[in-house]
């Protein structure tokens, strides 16, 4: 069975050998293959090369693009720094007041690099890997894209106050992550990563009000094009997991800081299944092979078998290559 396949059949409900293993590495993949950060973001044959490595070595069942979160930002005119090897940072902000959401506008994709890259990492995996592999595109989601232009304090305060500006800002986010979507189902994506991790900073009534909708809007487009999405909100999403499991999406990621998966999966639908949610740092970077193949069994006991194995969120760099490797056994040594 091929890692495409194992996890098509798995979200299906059909049944599959073991389930399917989709950790998050991004800094870790750059570093395994030995590639600068900055060049991990911004080179697609670099990405490309690292992440398939790492799925070659680890026995990993996905690819991804994932990287940081500024592609869209980038497009929309945010200055972005990329150190060598650090994490990409804004420098400044796009929406510095309010009033600025009046100059907001859906960038020209012809005119956006990062957003021309991504596509091309799609299509480099899609050339590579696109029948071994799950290939997974991205998109911000709304509160996350804005918060990424306009600062998160300034984000939480405008939802009290600026109700008609946000919304106005989610308009032309929502387009613009469509015309990204579109570009990368084109290019080759079996489905769509939909990152909004800031609704974990904001209360269930604001995300059920601002948000909620917005993201259904992105999983229903999506599923109209043929392809799948993973929403993925790190954080304690303990209270607004409900309403993430009733966007629609097909695979809902779980941060380890959620405490229980199990009184969450009876939510699921038919074609819904769970992601997560063993603690990157605690767990998988600074625990032995015992305390991961332990994590991995709670998850596998938690989604009653209707959990893909990974992580709450990233693997952080400094993972030794010991436990990742042993991460990869625990999740070969579960039955489906």
């Amino acid at each position: 069975m091929t890692s495409l396949q194992r996890t098509l059949d798995f979200i299906s409900g059909r049944m599959t050998d073991v389930p399917p293993f989709h950790p998050i590495i991004m800094q870790f993949a750059a570093d395994y293959a030995g590639t600068d950060y900055c060049d991990f973001c911004l080179k697609p044959e670099k990405k490309v090369h690292a992440m398939i490595e790492c799925a070659d070595h680890f026995n990993l069942d996905w690819v991804t693009v994932m990287s940081d979160p500024y592609v869209e930002a980038d497009g929309f005119g945010l200055q972005v720094a990329y150190p060598k090897n650090s994490l990409p940072h804004n420098v400044g902000l796009l929406i510095n007041d309010i009033s600025d959401v009046k100059n907001l506008k859906v960038p020209e994709f012809c005119e956006s690099q990062r957003m021309q890259n991504r596509v091309k990492e799609i299509e480099l995996f899609n050339q590579q890997v696109g029948e071994k592999y799950f290939i997974v595109g991205w998109a911000e989601g709304p509160l996350a894209e804005y918060a990424d232009l306009r600062g998160l304090t300034d984000t939480c305060l405008d939802l009290y106050d600026h109700e008609t500006e946000v919304n106005q800002a989610f308009d032309i986010i929502i387009e613009n992550a469509m015309n990204l979507i579109r570009a990368q189902v084109d290019a080759g994506a079996r489905c769509i990563g939909i990152g909004d991790a800031a609704c974990s900073q904001i209360s269930p009534n604001f995300y059920k009000h601002y948000v909620h909708n917005r993201e259904r809007e992105l999983v229903d487009y999506t599923h109209s094009l043929g392809a799948m999405v993973k929403l993925h909100i790190c954080g304690n999403t303990t209270a607004i997991l409900p309403d993430m499991i009733s966007t629609g999406a097909d695979i809902i990621d779980v941060d380890h800081l959620v405490a229980d998966m199990f009184i969450f999966t009876p939510l699921l639908g038919d074609h819904q299944v769970l992601s997560g949610n063993s603690d990157p740092v605690e767990v998988v970077m600074r625990g032995t092979g015992d305390t991961i193949m332990a994590s991995v069994k709670k998850c596998h006991m938690e989604t009653a078998g209707r959990g893909i194995v990974s992580a709450g969120c990233e693997i952080p760099l400094g993972t030794s290559v010991e436990n990742f490797k042993a991460y990869s056994k625990a999740a070969r040594s579960l039955r489906s």
